[in-house]
């Protein structure tokens, strides 16, 4: 399909700069089937149904974002001084590498090294033909322990291109189910989720699960193809456990529907599905890319922030919504005042054929 039929004009005071307070205070646009309605997060409950179940991402976002130097060269030769660097790490490849895309990356040559500060740095060890970097962490402590003290919180580019991270964003921007390190973004839909919403939830009857995807910078990367066919997907990293898909498919067994919280966690269980919709147990990567035409097998509904224009995300809410039937819903949300992106407000879409 055409990439600029997923497109739409979204105002600019649209883009949420910070959460609602508390997370489950924002509103919830309901899409079921072609009804659209206005709601709250807080109502959810109300929306689904004794024996759903949610499926979160339980991914915790790392301080992923770096600002440093080219130094010298990792053969001791002398690099041209002083270039800065910008990196965003986007995919572990073991303990000490990581595959990274890079600011000023036509500064940077293989087998240099970049000081980030704070006795970090890293050698630029390979460039990949998208352009990216590997970037292999020098020293022995754990990379993790480097990051929590040089790099900083990994903001989208439409927040941190209009105000700086600064220490709320480390906690506004992981969700509660934030358990396993090596996500560059948040899966931000279950930022609304608080545990009074989850007790409301458990109380009508609503299973949760989770499952693990860490999300790579690769998701705020634009579509640049003029047709979907032509667009690749950044490979992400990601876990279903075997008792986790039994539980899922007994679910399904038993009628419930399976509601996936946000699109990272609907991208592994669709990676997971097998053709008659039985989720398997999985560990490895994934670059599926939904759109229009795609048959989802594994999930029955999604809640979701509003996403970007021409973006592979409002892309796959259109596969499973209908193209017309988003493009009317968002034209709503702008209408209204929704808030949009990852800190914004949430949406419900309701497939006919999870009814």
């Amino acid at each position: 399909m055409r990439v600029d039929a997923f497109d739409f004009e979204l105002p600019n005071e649209r883009i949420a700069l910070r959460p609602a307070r508390p997370r489950d205070a924002a509103r919830m646009l309901v899409v079921d089937g072609d009804k659209i309605v206005d709601a709250g997060v807080a109502d959810l409950p109300a929306w689904l149904r004794p024996g759903d179940c949610l499926v979160f991402n339980d991914t915790r976002v790392i301080p992923a974002q770096l600002e440093g130097r080219r130094g010298v060269r990792h053969d001791g030769a002398q690099s041209a001084p002083g270039a800065k660097i910008g990196a965003t790490l986007h995919k572990r490849i073991d303990l000490r590498r990581w595959q990274a895309f890079v600011r000023n990356a036509k500064r940077l040559r293989v087998g240099e090294i970049v000081d980030f500060g704070a006795g970090v740095s890293a050698l630029a060890e390979e460039r990949l033909s998208d352009g990216s970097f590997i970037l292999a962490f020098t020293g022995d402590e754990p990379v993790e322990v480097l990051l929590e003290r040089a790099g900083t919180m990994p903001l989208p580019p439409y927040i941190a291109g209009k105000r700086a991270t600064d220490a709320e964003d480390r906690a506004d921007y992981q969700t509660m189910f934030a358990a396993k390190d090596g996500a560059v973004a948040a899966p931000t839909a279950a930022l609304h989720f608080t545990p009074g919403l989850l007790a409301a939830l458990a109380a009508a009857g609503i299973a949760t699960e989770t499952l693990t995807l860490h999300v790579g910078a690769g998701t705020f990367l634009p579509v640049k193809a003029d047709d979907t066919d032509d667009h690749v997907m950044h490979a992400e990293w990601g876990r279903i456990e075997p008792d986790t898909a039994a539980r899922l498919n007994a679910v399904r067994a038993a009628g419930g529907r399976i509601v996936a919280v946000g699109t990272t966690s609907l991208r592994l269980l669709e990676s997971a599905a097998q053709d008659d919709g039985t989720i398997a147990a999985f560990a490895g990567d994934t670059a599926i890319f939904i759109t229009p035409g795609y048959r989802f097998k594994a999930i029955d509904a999604l809640m979701t922030n509003f996403h970007l224009p021409r973006s592979t995300l409002f892309m796959l809410v259109s596969a499973l919504m209908g193209l017309d039937t988003m493009q009317a819903a968002y034209a709503h949300a702008i209408a209204k005042d929704y808030r949009f992106y990852s800190y914004g407000d949430a949406s419900l879409l309701l497939p006919e054929r999870a009814g």
